[in-house]
């Protein structure tokens, strides 16, 4: 049998369409019951939250025309998806960005991005450039204005922007559709399990894609309650926080999983499951929280590009050693290097169909050199079985994961090269103990530059792209036409 899986599509996306009209359609119906509770915050109903964003949208229409678009510099604090959401019902396209992304990173984005205004926190680095900017104060007065009638339209038209870090040396535009929130409701379903009653925490920051899809789209488009650690939030007390909060659901990285499980989590009468996304989840630390809690850790497989495509879920949690299989609705394959899908249990490459709802509209650049016929390459090498469970092999490539961000090699690589006396760097994944994987860096070069390199790659990158571990070597491995071999690197005994 090949190695494809189809099940009948899902429902069309209606039309006229608007993605944060339907993210916040019970907000009439739940406008006194708590949407976000922001932990060491505010807690925000759905009525103050519609309203929030709807005067929003009144203020940001003075910037550009519908599809113009808006970058947004913001750190973790509730601005940002009020900033994205009002942008989204005003008709303009808000592009976020990592709050820990330096003025060297951001700059290169801004231009590619070309938004008629940046809104820019304090703190926070900002482009270079002569963009026009607002402030926190007056994106905050604009919450006071009148509400704006949602921008209907196409739900095939552009509706928001994210980077990735593909292999090139600057981040990548994607471009997603008003349907992406629709395609949403697959993995709410065969994932989540996500309910109007539901109480869903998550860890991660408000600007990462994660968060903000798993964390605050999909619980307020079912009317649930999202809860979300602000600023300052010890990340050893999220467990405690868990269980303080009636949290029923948690979303979270598999290191956040790890270091709770180091403290001891308390009882958490409340919890039905956990949730992992971002990088592939150890199996030591799905039955090591399982012994500790109680509930299961369900695993999902999406990327930026597309949303979360394969998943275990409660009622189909998935066997150990597999991701999970393609929720109804998604088409999905294993392709051989003639692009035709191989045979089950055949290793390939793992590919979703170029029709899938949940798939970006284009690069902002407009190349994609992923598609493949009617398949789009995710870059990620797999297995299925006879069941349609699929486990995950590797990249096929050399991009890198660091806490469930893809980080390019040629980022890490530019930054280290800056250094004098560098001759040639190569940035590449390396496993320091089961299961647990950091970005390293060799390098040749004249004398013992370690100090130096850390150094630049600390003013030059954000945080989670830095090495962790750095080493000098006489040479670094090449084909015989001179090609970095970075798979080398990573094949390497620690």
């Amino acid at each position: 049998m090949d190695s494809i899986f189809r099940s009948d599509p899902p429902p069309p996306c209606p039309a006229p369409f608007n993605l944060a009209e339907y993210v916040l359609s019970h907000a009439d119906r739940l406008s006194g019951k708590p949407a976000l509770e922001e932990i060491g915050g505010q807690i925000w109903t759905y009525g103050a939250l519609r309203d929030a964003i709807l005067g929003t949208a009144t203020g940001l229409s003075a910037f550009g025309r519908p599809g113009d678009r808006i970058l947004l510099r913001l750190s973790n604090t509730v601005d940002f998806p009020i900033a994205f959401l009002g942008a989204i019902a005003a008709g303009r396209v808000p592009a976020p960005s990592s709050a820990q992304l330096t003025a060297d990173e951001v700059t290169p984005m801004a231009r590619a991005l070309d938004p008629v205004v940046t809104i820019q926190a304090p703190g926070v680095a900002a482009p270079r450039g002569g963009t026009p900017r607002l402030d926190l104060a007056a994106l905050r007065e604009m919450r006071a204005e009148a509400p704006a009638a949602y921008d209907r339209g196409d739900p095939d038209r552009p509706a928001y922007i994210v980077f990735t870090s593909g292999t090139a040396a600057v981040p990548r535009g994607v471009v997603h559709a008003h349907r992406a929130v629709w395609a949403r409701r697959m993995m709410i379903a065969d994932w989540a399990a996500l309910g109007e009653a539901d109480r869903l925490l998550h860890a991660g920051a408000f600007n990462w894609t994660y968060t903000l899809g798993t964390g605050l789209l999909d619980p307020w488009s079912v009317g649930a309650t999202s809860v979300i650690p602000g600023d300052g939030v010890d990340p050893d007390r999220l467990a405690h926080h868990l269980a303080d909060r009636a949290a029923t659901i948690f979303a979270a990285v598999p290191g956040v999983y790890r270091r709770m499980l180091k403290s001891g989590p308390p009882p958490m009468p409340d919890l039905r499951h956990g949730l992992s996304a971002g990088e592939k989840l150890p199996e030591a630390i799905r039955a090591d929280w399982r012994a500790a809690t109680g509930t299961d850790i369900h695993e999902a497989y999406g990327q930026s590009e597309c949303s979360t495509f394969i998943s275990g879920s409660p009622a189909s949690p998935a066997p150990p050693g597999v991701l999970g299989r393609p929720q109804p609705g998604r088409c999905v394959a294993v392709l051989g290097a003639d692009g035709a899908p191989v045979m089950r249990g055949a290793p390939g490459r793992l590919a979703v169909h170029a029709d899938d709802p949940g798939l970006m509209l284009s690069y902002l650049d407009g190349n994609d050199e992923n598609l493949i016929g009617n398949w789009r390459l995710t870059g990620d090498m797999a297995a299925m079985d006879e069941a349609g469970w699929i486990a995950y092999l590797g990249r096929d490539d050399d991009v890198m994961t660091a806490g469930g961000y893809r980080v390019s090699p040629l980022e890490v690589e530019a930054a280290a090269l800056e250094v004098p006396g560098v001759e040639e760097a190569a940035a590449f994944e390396r496993e320091v103990r089961p299961g647990v994987r950091v970005i390293a860096l060799a390098y040749r070069g004249t004398g013992n530059l370690e100090d130096a390199i850390a150094a630049r790659c600390t003013a030059r990158l954000a945080r989670y792209k830095c090495p962790r571990l750095v080493e000098r070597r006489d040479a670094l491995p090449r084909n015989r036409n001179g090609k970095l071999l970075r798979r080398a690197l990573r094949e390497e005994a620690p």
